[in-house]
């Protein structure tokens, strides 16, 4: 009886990118239909354990145009899809996924976040508005933090005692968290 590698997949608008995760992968082959079959079948190990895949892609692929990449911890596949548009799903099945189909996070990219954007790039703050953050206390928030003016002698003539400490209680703009308003 055959056994199921991990298969992790990510997409993008014309391409799927599927990864099977089976080490010294030996007598490896492969079949794609257009209609959007998948199969996949190796050997593994010294008993050659067999192991399969057998998916029926959620759409139609663009067999000629899809190129296979064969390592010695993984199987890479890099599938064109034959229309240029996301997918919903891998598979044609609904429901709950098998559970050796997982996303890989580590190629995966969100629809709305593709458009101009590639894995790497530093964060993106949109629209936000900093000057509308609200540090607490009066002001910007940031003048009581603001030490570099000072110098040691400075600091140290300016510093309460330990006793005085002890006696004061922080001031009101000490005692609200920063939060952002709303």
């Amino acid at each position: 009886m055959s056994r199921h590698p991990i298969v992790k997949w990510a997409q993008r608008p014309d391409t799927l990118y599927i990864t099977i995760d089976l080490p010294d992968a030996q007598d490896v082959k492969v079949k794609l239909e257009p209609e959007g079959k998948f199969l996949f079948s190796a050997t593994t190990g010294p008993e050659k354990t067999p192991y399969e895949v057998d998916l029926d892609l959620y759409d139609k692929i663009d067999v000629n145009e899809s190129k296979a990449s064969i390592g010695l911890r993984n199987i890479r596949y890099i599938v064109k899809k034959a229309e240029n548009k996301w997918w919903s799903r891998l598979i044609k099945q609904e429901g709950k996924p098998p559970v050796f189909l997982k996303v890989d996070w580590d190629k995966w990219v969100d629809e709305d976040e593709e458009e101009g954007q590639g894995l790497g790039n530093d964060m993106d703050f949109g629209d936000m508005d900093f000057s509308k953050l609200n540090m607490g206390g009066g002001g910007d928030g940031l003048d009581e933090f603001d030490d570099s003016s000072d110098t040691e002698d400075e600091t140290a003539e300016a510093a309460p005692s330990a006793s005085a400490e002890s006696d004061t209680k922080p001031t009101a703009s000490m005692e609200h968290e920063a939060k952002p308003s709303v």
